[in-house]
């Protein structure tokens, strides 16, 4: 398996941006039940969450936490020589939308930019890919930005995935520094592919319908609409995660007294609470953000980062962070970050106008 210390790469910074609207969980209450709705709110910790307008993309709320990054960090905008953006919410099927953000942002020609497919195990596997880039030292400067606008497709009247996840798009900043290290591993189980799956509207299925149906009590979908198993992907993370936390932690020499925040992918409260209870990690130590945003898929892990430190702190910390589910895939890093460039989490209603611009 993928796994070592990227050498000379330095986190310098993270921006988060989410949707100015908010979703109350209990807004679901006439569509699936009072007491169903107390019961996901009391399992996933999700009390609300923010949700893009129509016109809003991921890169929308990706370009406004870069624009804030570099603003702060003062970088100037020629010294960037990478930009990636992960999503499963590309504003077009081509191209790649990595491209539309380099142009937005103005960066120079001599810039290498590109997308990456991923979601819940995003943040993590980019920090790969952007270290990876750097590590000849051709490379100084990454953007490396993501984000998911997951609630356009889902089923409003799927009570297993309506009320989870969040909207949101993160920014942050690496850097050549020869004095800094970041330790990683990585892992994929493709066999379990389905078991979180937008089935229906790429090249392998194009065409199916789009009438919702009952799958179950509270389930109603389309084939276009993302299909999740629950109980599949909570076996895969509380058997996989915390077995693969205790190896690293192992492997690297690091003790609970060396991280100051665990920050996971923000998939439901109780699975987090089981994993840091199954790999001794102390609770006290557990960023929780998906109470106030949902699942926010590719953007949970830095949405945690600034939600435990934007504007609160001081100083340099040092963060222990797994992303698991979607592929399946899983994996971790554990990196100093200055709790001062963490920077609140900014709510925008801004999006791309020239965007949805028709080619003659």
């Amino acid at each position: 398996m993928p796994k070592g210390i990227l050498k000379n790469v330095a986190i310098q910074g993270i921006a988060c941006a989410v949707p100015k609207t908010v979703v109350k969980t209990s807004e679901s209450n006439e569509s699936f039940g009072e007491e169903s709705v107390s019961k996901f709110v009391k399992m996933t910790g999700v009390k609300q969450r923010h949700v893009a307008s129509k016109k809003q993309t991921a890169s929308d709320l990706a370009f406004v936490a870069a624009q804030d990054l570099m603003n702060h960090l003062k970088w100037d905008i020629d010294s960037i020589d990478g930009l990636i953006f992960v999503t499963q919410s590309p504003d077009y099927i081509s191209p790649a939308t990595a491209c539309v953000l380099h142009g937005r942002l103005g960066l120079k020609k001599d810039c290498i930019a590109f997308d990456v497919n991923l979601g819940c195990s995003g943040f993590v596997y980019g920090i790969y890919i952007a270290g990876s880039l750097m590590q000849t030292g051709d490379t100084k400067r990454v953007l490396f930005l993501g984000g998911d606008t997951s609630t356009k497709g889902i089923s409003p009247l799927d009570k297993s995935a309506a009320m989870l996840f969040g909207d949101s798009g993160f920014a942050t900043a690496l850097e050549y520094d020869e004095a800094s290290h970041i330790p990683y591993c990585y892992h994929t189980d493709g066999t379990g592919y389905k078991a979180i799956i937008t089935p229906t509207g790429a090249c392998r299925n194009p065409e199916g319908s789009r009438e919702r149906r009952e799958f179950g009590e509270g389930i109603v979908r389309s084939d276009y609409d993302l299909y999740m198993n629950g109980t599949e992907v909570f076996d895969f993370t509380i058997t996989e995660v915390p077995s693969m936390l205790k190896s690293f932690m192992a492997e690297h020499n690091i003790s609970h007294n060396d991280y100051d925040l665990f920050a996971p992918h923000q998939a439901n409260v109780f699975m987090l609470k089981h994993i840091a209870k199954k790999a001794n990690i102390p609770l006290d130590k557990l960023g929780v953000s998906m109470d106030r945003y949902g699942n926010t898929s590719v953007s949970s892990i830095p949405i945690t980062i600034c939600d435990a430190y934007g504007s609160k702190e001081q100083g340099n910390k040092k963060v222990l962070a797994p992303g698991f589910g979607i592929g399946l895939s899983w994996g971790t890093n554990y990196f100093d970050v200055l709790a001062e460039n963490c920077l609140p989490i900014i709510e925008t209603d801004d999006y791309f106008e020239d965007g949805g611009i028709v080619v003659d």
